[in-house]
């Protein structure tokens, strides 16, 4: 799926889920639902979402259906009964999930409408991909059918009522009490769990058997891989670019403390352009004008856009001779001698003017010299843009003083390497521009980029602190900082002595804080990952192709999208 435009559309769910629950903390990271930090995954089968072409009413109809979850089921009693066999459980998930969209108020029509088509969708889907060849896989759609039919009071949808009708003869015996018991109980989940259970239980025990009477080869046709798929509990939904990778650290608790670096005393603040070499400096920016100059980039139109998602009327001066608006005291005269005169009204005369600051935050580790050229072009575009509609606008970068830890490290291999010593090398932020001057002042500074020995390793965490820092001394109704970066933090150092996602916990503690905090809008632009395990909110940058329009209007869409 395209990923910016399924963001767009995951935005939009999120707002309506909010908006159903009255829980503000909803949002889509990772293509998944969460809460705050926590991922909120389903696995009600009908509510995956895997093909772009279905994509739009199902993720509409998974955002409806994920709502009904919140609202109407306890999560820990339904972890409570869940049973642990595979087979059962997708049996009992799939009944509590059926079991709450019955339950969508009259008074919203069309979501339950968008539920009943995105099951008849799902099991079209389920038939058609073969599943139902098998006696598993038929016998599971029977279930599904039967269920979702006796629980909404309606008829088994038209184009299954036929393949099903030998299966479901077989099962009304064993199943008809459970079934019904899950009709009258709908409303109550307590009561309904043991009929649901009851249910998942007896087919459970109809697969195992069906597989114990199988074997070799047919056995493997007997449990196929779309079915298979629907037992594995843990996968992860399918992403158009691999996600960074990350994890949760565990230093913080068995240290018993947070993060904290073992030394600051070699952490410095440098303006990049003093350590490069003036006429190389210049040949740097030479190198970057002729690389833009090839993208073919129209930099006004750019300008155009971001005002008009950047700006607010300013009032600057008054309109006179007006027909309409508020009495000029001026023109009572002229109206006292012509009585006809009507243009002597004045109105406010306001005009657009941007009243943002921008920071641009450069990941400079080592793997981004391969990309060094279109995202200094991409930089450099965006701050001449900016600027030409009087957007304050700072670009920064970060890395560290050495590879592999530096004199934090070594102090502490000489010290006896104490446990947990937190982070061990020695940041290094670098300003390539700054707010006070402009970016024609600036460009010359920016070209810094290309210094390809400036890049070693990265600390995220501290550096989106420092640049929200410098944002928050701005004087700006909005402050936006945009994180360039192709992948997670690292520094080896600090991973070997504490472990692996120490940097990866504090950069997510960092984000959730400035985003609670609500001053500063934060925007991850991804370089061939998708860094939303991060950041909330992402765009996505793929320069294989070399640098075009598409990355600048995602960005500005995310930006007008608050």
């Amino acid at each position: 799926m395209n990923l910016p435009r399924q963001q767009k559309m995951e935005e939009a769910c999120a707002a309506t889920l909010r908006a159903l629950t009255g829980d503000g903390e909803l949002h889509y990271s990772g293509h998944l639902l969460h809460r705050g930090e926590r991922p909120l995954r389903t696995y009600a089968p009908h509510l995956r979402v895997e093909t772009e072409a279905e994509s739009l009413p199902a993720l509409r109809a998974r955002a409806d259906g994920m709502a009904l979850r919140l609202m109407h089921s306890d999560a820990a009693l339904h972890r409570a009964n869940c049973p642990p066999d595979p087979v059962e459980r997708l049996v009992f998930e799939l009944l509590e999930q059926l079991r709450v969209e019955t339950l969508a108020p009259e008074t919203m029509p069309g979501l339950a409408a968008n539920l009943h088509r995105r099951f008849a969708a799902w099991s079209r889907r389920f038939h058609e991909s073969g599943v139902t060849e098998s006696s598993i896989g038929i016998l599971f759609h029977t279930v599904a059918q039967v269920c979702w039919s006796r629980l909404n009071g309606l008829p088994v949808p038209e184009d299954s009522e036929d393949l099903i009708e030998a299966t479901r003869a077989g099962l009304a015996p064993a199943l008809g009490p459970a079934l019904a018991g899950m009709r009258r109980w709908r409303h109550d989940q307590a009561r309904f769990a043991p009929h649901a259970l009851d249910v998942a239980r007896r087919v459970g025990a109809m697969v195992r058997a069906e597989q114990e009477d199988t074997a070799g080869e047919q056995a493997a046709e007997q449990n196929p891989r779309a079915l298979a798929l629907l037992l594995d509990f843990d996968q992860e939904e399918v992403h158009a670019m691999p996600l960074a990778a990350g994890g949760e650290s565990k230093a913080p608790g068995e240290s018993g403390h947070g993060y904290r670096a073992y030394s600051t005393r070699y952490d410095v603040e440098l303006s990049a352009a003093t350590l490069v070499r003036k006429a190389l400096l210049r040949e740097y920016r030479e190198r970057l004008d002729a690389f833009i100059a090839r993208q073919g980039i129209n930099v006004p139109r750019l300008a155009r856009l971001f005002g008009a998602i950047l700006a607010k009327p300013l009032r600057d001066d008054w309109l006179f001779g007006e027909e309409d608006g508020r009495i000029d005291g001026r023109r009572l005269a002229q109206l006292v001698s012509s009585p006809a005169e009507s243009r002597v009204f004045k109105r406010e005369r306001a005009k657009p003017a941007a009243d943002a600051a921008v920071t641009l935050l450069i990941d400079c580790s080592g793997s981004m010299t391969g990309v060094i050229e279109p995202v200094a072009a991409l930089a450099d575009i965006l701050v001449r843009s900016l600027d030409m509609v009087g957007v304050d606008t700072e670009l920064l970068g970060f890395t560290t003083g050495a590879w592999n830890g530096g004199r934090p490290h070594r102090e502490w291999l000489a010290q006896g390497r104490p446990p947990w010593p937190g982070r061990l090398n020695e940041t290094c932020h670098l300003v390539f521009k700054d707010a006070t001057r402009n970016w024609r002042r600036s460009r010359g500074d920016i070209a810094a980029l290309f210094k390809a020995d400036l890049f070693r390793e990265g600390i995220d965490g501290e550096a989106v602190d420092w640049a929200c820092d410098r944002l928050l001394a701005q004087d700006a109704g909005r402050r936006i900082l945009i994180v360039i970066s192709d992948g997670c933090p690292m520094d080896s150092a600090t991973a070997l002595a504490n472990d692996t996602f120490y940097l990866d916990r504090h950069l997510r503690e960092i984000v959730a804080r400035r985003e609670r905090e609500g001053a500063i809008e934060i925007i991850g632009l991804s370089v061939g990952v998708d860094l939303s395990p991060f950041y909330r909110r992402t765009v996505s940058a793929d320069f294989s192709r070399g640098l075009d329009n598409t990355v600048f209007f995602e960005l500005a869409r995310l930006i007008g999208y608050r």
